[in-house]
């Protein structure tokens, strides 16, 4: 879920699939809105060298930036990034241990966001059913923010989301805030933006809290407010046989 921090603030995509040894592989679209586009491109250019290309030749999202970025965090076996149009980019995410993705290193499990639990049914026998538990919070977001990427962080920090800042606020309150500080429009898009995603388990799916499911294959579909406010901590659990 917390993919949705490399395409800052914008409606996502994702396919995915969880292996038995927690291996991952990880599909992801996504496309900016042209009003956050816009208000990025703006923020850019207050800290960014002089440009030579138009202003709509400017990549807002920068695939192989993400990407190169994305390859020094933890848990990452290998990332890809391409760009479909100056704000849209598409890739996949290869990770060695779900459960050591975005760990912060040299410190305890407290922050980690990510639990994987793979039973076997005996020592030498297949997978015997497993968890995964996603969960973010206020005081653990702003440091799993900068794992992903210091742009993301800078980003989110300007877009005052307290996924980033850590600040308390409500759904509505932020709302107002960003409408005040830059367009009712800009607002109206953090609103309707949604991050899905479709990931398939290596069992049979017996339980999930937070989402629907159907024989191994998981589907979620989360308000991005949800994810940039966290006025309520978010859980998300998958249990499997």
């Amino acid at each position: 879920m917390l993919m949705l921090f490399l395409c800052l603030s914008c409606s996502a995509r994702i396919e995915g699939a969880l292996n038995a040894d927690g291996s991952a592989e990880i599909a992801i679209q996504s496309s900016l809105e042209a009003g956050m586009a816009s208000l990025i491109r703006s923020l850019s250019r207050r800290t960014a060298a002089p440009q030579s290309k138009p202003a709509a030749e400017i990549l807002v999202l920068d695939g192989q930036a993400i990407a190169r970025s994305m390859a020094a965090s933890p848990g990452i076996t290998s990332v890809s990034f391409v760009n479909t149009a100056s704000s849209a980019i598409a890739g996949t995410i290869k990770v060695s241990k779900i459960d050591e993705f975005l760990r912060p290193p040299g410190n305890s499990r407290r922050l980690n966001f990510i639990t994987y639990e793979q039973k076997s049914l005996s020592a030498s026998g297949p997978p015997g059913g497993g968890r995964l538990l996603i969960s973010l919070d206020r005081s653990t977001g702003p440091e799993i923010v900068s794992l992903i990427s210091a742009d993301a962080a800078d980003y989110l920090s300007s877009l005052m989301a307290p996924v980033a800042t850590g600040e308390q606020l409500t759904r509505q309150e932020y709302m107002e805030l960003v409408t005040s500080v830059y367009r009712k429009e800009t607002a109206a898009e953090i609103s309707a933006a949604r991050i899905r995603a479709a990931i398939e388990f290596p069992g049979p799916i017996v339980s999930v809290r937070g989402g629907t499911f159907s024989g191994s294959r998981a589907e979620f579909n989360v308000p991005l407010i949800d994810l940039l406010v966290l006025e309520a901590p978010l859980s998300y659990e998958v249990v499997w046989r």
